[in-house]
């Protein structure tokens, strides 16, 4: 297990932007898979964002162009740059790393808070 610690969250309004900061207890080098999910209330968890270990991403198509993810490897940290924030992204944001391709359950951070309101 990664222990993952987020942190960034916060009362922004819309418009707005945050940085999230995913910092993990171990070398994030050769982790396969960093991504961040959201959980709006009442909603289930969703992917937002990933990045592989080479670099590659992906980005849920609902954010594409508002948030970048990036990593630090010297850092161990993922970092969610998210932008023109609306109230539809009112969420827990969760990062989670996967060492593997089949490590299918991963290992999650506590979330943090990000509320989007005037």
């Amino acid at each position: 297990q990664v222990h993952l610690v987020e942190s960034g969250g916060g009362l922004v309004q819309p418009g707005g932007s945050l940085r999230l900061s995913c910092a993990a207890s171990e070398s994030i080098l050769t982790i396969y898979h960093m991504g961040w999910y959201r959980q709006a209330p009442g909603k289930q968890r969703e992917l937002v964002a990933t990045i592989l270990s080479g670099g590659l991403t992906y980005y849920a198509d609902s954010v594409k162009g508002r948030f970048t993810i990036s990593r630090d490897n010297a850092k161990n940290t993922v970092y969610l740059q998210i932008d023109s924030l609306t109230e539809e992204d009112t969420a827990i944001y969760y990062c989670k790393a996967k060492r593997t391709p089949l490590d299918f359950s991963g290992s999650w951070g506590q979330g943090t808070q990000v509320t989007v309101s005037s």
